[in-house]
């Protein structure tokens, strides 16, 4: 997939001198915000302290997964400025199972492929998809279940954002396509999600 004209025109006219300085005005308690990264790699590691600096609370965040120790989106559950994770993996990190088991922090589980094309749907314009990933299991409680040609579908919906972050592109390189082509799939989607 390469990137469009359009995508280099709106990445071009927005370009900050610090992260600082691309967040003014932007941050607000109980925004949404869609963080980059695929584990620990790709994480938009020089804007997740402005967000962390700044003292925005109540926040949703969609990602991947939370981060790990000191790393990634742990900085924001540690100060508890996240009050919602929706994400697909919960991993290693000790301080987001125990703020989840303890009620502190919202969590909405979804499996990787859904959660990535809940996002893209949200980007596309597409509110709701069906699939049949997480029928019959805790994924699909709570959501419609339709039969199309005998077989069940759960319907999704889309994920949108008040804000998408991302690690910033190489100089000369398309939006995350140095060092690794998994991040640059994420990317994209992510980009085109956003409310504003």
């Amino acid at each position: 997939m390469s990137v469009s004209s359009a995508e280099k025109t709106m990445v071009a006219s927005k370009i900050y001198d610090s992260p600082v300085a691309a967040f003014e005005g932007v941050l607000f308690d109980g925004m949404m915000i869609m963080s980059g990264g695929f584990g620990l790699t790709g994480n938009p590691e020089s804007l997740i302290p402005v967000t962390h600096e700044a003292g925005t609370r109540d926040l949703t965040a969609i990602s991947n997964n939370c981060g790990a120790d000191g790393f990634g989106l742990w900085m924001l559950l540690d100060t508890r400025q996240i009050a919602k994770m929706i994400s697909s993996y919960v991993g290693d990190n000790k301080l987001f199972e125990q703020l989840y088991l303890s009620g502190e922090l919202a969590l909405e589980l979804n499996p990787q492929g859904t959660l990535a094309e809940r996002i893209r749907a949200g980007g596309a314009g597409i509110p709701a998809f069906y699939t049949k990933t997480g029928v019959g299991t805790v994924a699909a409680e709570g959501k419609p279940v339709d039969t199309f040609e005998g077989e069940d579908y759960v319907r999704e919906t889309w994920l949108r954002a008040d804000l998408s972050i991302v690690e910033p592109p190489v100089l000369g390189k398309p939006l995350g396509a140095v060092p690794g082509k998994h991040r640059r799939c994420a990317k994209i989607p992510l980009r085109r999600n956003i409310n504003c």
